[in-house]
């Protein structure tokens, strides 16, 4: 009777143990690279003395996200960065490639850095030229992705614009006009008289080619060139100081843009103004060095040198872009 207890409990005793051993914490050190995979150890219970491998089973490890995002600088870009990292990991889990859209800088920069954590996956930007501001993330398994995706397109907008300039804006609104998202598009390089380059998804270029004959009283046409093709140069900028009472986007914003306080508030109100691509919703939003104010349809402006005056007052170093 004992001998056939213990011959019914002995192998009852090696599957719990090995079941402990199975979902045990890893003895090894952990890396530092965060992986969305869970490495098991799973051993045949019917015969262990024969089991020699490993299981790798795809499951996502929660929390992963916190982590990532803690160190995040740009806060505002956090909503988009977690959208990225679930690319990321339906990526890793397919072994698929997917493509995000243009992405302004600020997400573009914290989206790397957070991807760059990532053991399972690779990510590649690309905005169609080395010193592009907008770009596209390609994202997928570090074995599948193993060349850059042909995901940027290059258009060049021609027409005689010798006697009516056209500027950043006014091929942005061109655009936009023909109900293109503006995350479909990437970076406009003005051409002078001759017109602009643009970058877009590849899928819209047919559509643009076909709908765009004017931009603002400028007969125009599109043809695609090769990314080899484009010519870009550092933008044309202006520089000037102003002495301000405070660093209020108020403030900073019409001093830059040479319009009265209250019309900059209005477009405030409007949501026409952005700080570092971000929406602005308050008139006293406090710039720094190196902010980037936009204002709907009056161009980029960029906050250089501060110092503050013996009377307590701040002069500023604005930077228009022309």
């Amino acid at each position: 009777m004992t001998m056939a207890a213990a011959s019914v409990t002995a192998p009852w005793l090696l599957r719990r143990a090995l079941q402990a051993l199975a979902f045990s914490p890893p003895l090894y050190p952990i890396n530092k690279k965060l992986s969305f995979y869970g490495n098991l150890c799973s051993f045949p219970v019917q015969n262990p003395l024969r089991s020699s491998g490993l299981c790798h089973i795809a499951q996502v490890v929660k929390g992963d996200d916190d982590v990532l995002l803690r160190g995040l600088g740009d806060r505002s870009a956090i909503a988009e960065v977690k959208h990225i990292l679930e690319m990321a990991r339906r990526a890793a889990i397919r072994r698929e490639v997917y493509h995000t859209d243009f992405l302004t800088p600020p997400v573009l920069k914290e989206s790397m850095l957070v991807l760059e954590k990532l053991a399972d996956v690779k990510a590649v930007a690309q905005g169609g030229y080395p010193q592009a501001e907008r770009c596209r993330i390609s994202i997928g398994h570090s074995e599948v992705l193993t060349s850059d995706p042909d995901v940027v397109a290059a258009l060049n907008i021609a027409g005689n614009f010798s006697f009516q300039p056209c500027s950043h804006g006014d091929f942005l609104g061109a655009i936009l006009g023909k109900g293109i998202a503006r995350e479909k598009l990437g970076d406009i390089n003005l051409q002078g008289e001759k017109g602009a380059h643009i970058l877009i998804v590849p899928e819209l270029v047919d559509f643009l080619m076909s709908t765009l004959d004017k931009v603002a009283n400028v007969s125009v046409s599109c043809t695609q060139i090769p990314l080899h093709a484009l010519e870009y140069e550092p933008p044309r900028t202006q520089s000037f100081k102003t002495v301000e009472a405070s660093l209020r986007v108020d403030a900073l914003g019409s001093a830059g843009f040479k319009i009265s306080r209250s019309k900059l508030v209005n477009l405030i109100s409007n949501g026409d103004v952005r700080v570092n691509w971000a929406t602005v919703t308050k008139n006293g939003t406090t710039l720094k060095t190196g902010d980037i104010v936009s204002v709907s349809g009056k161009g980029r402006l960029k906050i250089g040198e501060i110092n503050t005056t013996r009377k307590g007052k701040f002069a500023v170093e604005l930077i228009r872009y022309l």
